[in-house]
């Protein structure tokens, strides 16, 4: 052999993509499986192969695919209320046959029955993500079984420090606890005269959105109320857009309108697929929850330029920065609700810099790259023994 043969460096060792598989009860159309959708297609781009494994198949399905992650659904037969227990097998067969690096759960029904399964499977890495506050955990059952989950994590995410200080208190040890925001595509703006009248709504009206699934702890009792308050102090012509769907209490919601005197102006428009053109027509958007983790709906808001009105709960007053980007109100006080509208109706200024305001922040914190690249980092540190703790840009106190 020659000298210069040799002399030659040694080859290195083919980078073999990280493999990971993201397990979801349903791809319904929710703000953590449009978070996953969002997640999942990126991360293909990065040198990863990703699967998502769902119990319940679901119209997220379509935008996984085309952004070329593989969706595996339980069979039809196992599919159904009560179902997912029985789907257990299932999973498990697809871990011992895919042998995933990493298995990452979203939201509590997956993780209860897949981390389990994720252990007896022996897949080197795990992660959950806590995407709301515990309130689910209403008996102590759930929250033992999760607490003796938590141990088995490689790492457990929180999406806002209130999720997090919550699974701090489930004992979760600060090592292997991370943050990460969730993040948005921040879209064109549309412009306002242009998108009104593709609604049908008065240029000169004074327009306030809110969206929200209509279910109790969102908070659109206390908005109605807070209106028929704010109302004398309102412009004339005045309209409320009410985005979402109806799970049991559009007609209560209907019916305390009409009693206040508001039914011409509040308008229940139903689950829509043009809310960018919505948000875009509209002055102000508004949250008014009773409980949070980290809502979509106040980043989307603030990304088409809103300033937003927010509840004290979860993540809306980390997202939001109380007289810089919008208004952060106490839950559950129509008075306090009401005096924030009105101070954002007559001042288009302040609306203005709010919005703006708004819409730089999306950009800086709460953009798409910077929740992908922190995902990414997070798995490229699991592999290297890390945890969460040693990624700066997830760490928590």
């Amino acid at each position: 052999m020659s000298a210069e043969a040799t002399q030659q460096p040694a080859r290195k060792p083919i980078e073999q993509p990280l493999d990971v598989l993201f397990v979801i009860s349903a791809l319904g159309v929710g703000g953590s499986e449009r978070q996953l959708a969002l997640l999942a297609g990126r991360l293909t781009r990065l040198n990863m192969n990703v699967a998502v494994y769902s119990f319940l198949d679901g119209p997220v399905r379509v935008q996984l695919e085309s952004a070329g992650v593989e969706v595996l659904c339980a069979p039809r037969a196992l599919q159904g209320v009560g179902s997912i227990a029985a789907a257990t097998s299932d999973l498990f067969r697809i871990m011992r046959r895919r042998r995933p690096r990493v298995a990452h759960f979203f939201l509590p029904a997956a993780y209860l029955v897949g981390a389990p399964i994720a252990v007896l499977a022996r897949v080197p890495l795990r992660v959950m993500s806590r995407r709301s506050l515990n309130a689910y955990q209403r008996g102590w059952l759930v929250r033992a079984i999760e607490c003796a989950y938590h141990r088995t994590m490689h790492a457990v995410l929180g999406n806002s420090r209130s999720v997090v200080e919550e699974l701090r208190r489930e004992k979760v040890p600060r090592e292997r606890l991370g943050l990460i925001y969730n993040g948005i595509d921040a879209p064109d703006v549309v412009q306002r005269n242009e998108a009104r009248a593709q609604l049908g709504l008065p240029a000169d009206a004074l327009v306030m959105t809110i969206v929200a699934n209509l279910i109790p702890y969102k908070g659109h009792g206390d908005l109605v109320d807070a209106l028929a308050v704010a109302a004398p102090r309102l412009p004339s012509g005045w309209r409320l857009l009410v985005i979402g769907r109806d799970d049991g209490i559009g007609d209560t919601l209907r019916a305390q309108a009409q009693r206040a005197g508001l039914s011409e102006n509040v308008l229940f428009l139903g689950g829509r697929d043009d809310v960018p053109s919505l948000l875009a027509a509209s002055d102000a958007g508004i949250l008014c929850s009773h409980e949070e983790g980290f809502a979509n709906a106040v980043l989307e808001g603030m990304a088409a330029g809103l300033p937003m009105i927010v509840t004290r709960v979860g993540g809306n007053a980390e997202a939001v920065r109380d007289g810089e980007t919008g208004v952060v109100v106490e839950p559950r006080d129509p008075k306090g609700l009401a005096d924030a509208i009105v101070r954002l109706a007559g001042d288009a200024a302040l609306r203005a810099r709010m919005g703006a305001a708004g819409r730089r922040r999306v950009h800086d914190e709460f953009g798409v790259e910077r929740f992908v690249r922190n995902h990414a980092s997070l798995y490229a540190a699991l592999q290297a023994g890390k945890r969460p703790a040693d990624v700066a840009d997830i760490a928590v106190d």
